[in-house]
């Protein structure tokens, strides 16, 4: 029997690539942040055991606005005039930022003031200077529920 190849197929190390990509966005998003005065606490976090696809890349504590701040790192190798912010995270990923920010804050016991913040680096590892987009409080939550009184 003949063995096809899928049309998604990709080289064995282009996987390995994105990793690599990833991580050094990281790195470079974490140094970004401590230069801003913020404490990192935590980073690549996992607060679910069962769910694997829940992480939280960084959680930092801004200490001028007294706030815990959940941060989301995307690497970008570069950058267009056409391109929007936040264009990488869907809806499919919002939902999973909601339940790992919940479940962080329920495992660590976080009731003080917290935000969520997207740190957008363009560039690839090797790269001289990359640009760091520091977007602050990215609402991922919908509008605040209203409450009708009835008398």
């Amino acid at each position: 029997m003949e063995r096809r190849e899928s049309r998604m197929s990709q080289p064995l190390d282009a996987g390995s690539r994105s990793v690599e990509n990833g991580r050094w966005g990281e790195d470079v998003a974490v140094a970004a942040l401590r230069l801003k005065g913020y404490i990192i606490v935590d980073r690549n976090a996992r607060p679910c055991a069962g769910d694997r696809r829940l992480e939280i890349d960084a959680v930092a504590y801004d200490r001028e606005a007294d706030t815990l701040v959940f941060v989301e790192v995307k690497q970008h190798a570069g950058r267009t005039p056409f391109q929007r912010r936040l264009r990488s995270i869907d809806k499919k990923k919002l939902r999973a930022l909601r339940r790992a920010f919940g479940a962080w804050r329920r495992v660590n016991r976080w009731n003080g003031a917290y935000r969520f913040d997207v740190v957008e680096v363009y560039g690839s590892p090797g790269c001289a200077r990359p640009e760091i987009d520091h977007i602050e409080g990215v609402r991922i939550f919908g509008p605040a529920e209203r409450f009708v009184r009835w008398r």
